[in-house]
């Protein structure tokens, strides 16, 4: 498994369900869920589209994640990309969506 939905964060808005190019997200009762983990191939695209942080993507003891997770939570300008590792210490690195693309 690539992922998985903390459906206590969740909102509802569908944005992962539209975005996963193996169609594996779904909505029930106004939640999103993964239909099949096995087949997630950890593509992120539904990670990029979730503002509120309830996408958890496992990063792989291959690139050292060690089982820690990613999410992102957006809050205005700023995207916050948490890493939680097993032990529960995470590390937050902000950035401000306006501000990145100026030169």
């Amino acid at each position: 498994m690539s992922i998985a939905i903390k459906t206590e964060n969740c909102i509802g808005c569908g944005r992962c369900t539209e975005v996963c190019p193996g169609n594996l997200i779904r909505l029930r009762e106004g939640k999103a869920y993964i239909k099949r983990e096995r087949d997630c191939w950890g593509c992120t695209s539904c990670l990029k589209e979730c503002k509120k942080g309830a996408i958890l993507f496992f990063l792989g003891a291959d690139m050292g994640g060690r089982g820690s997770t990613l999410s992102i939570r957006e809050e205005g300008a700023l995207r916050k990309w948490t890493v939680t590792d097993p032990s529960g210490i995470t590390q937050t690195i902000e950035t401000n969506t306006q501000e990145a693309n100026q030169y």
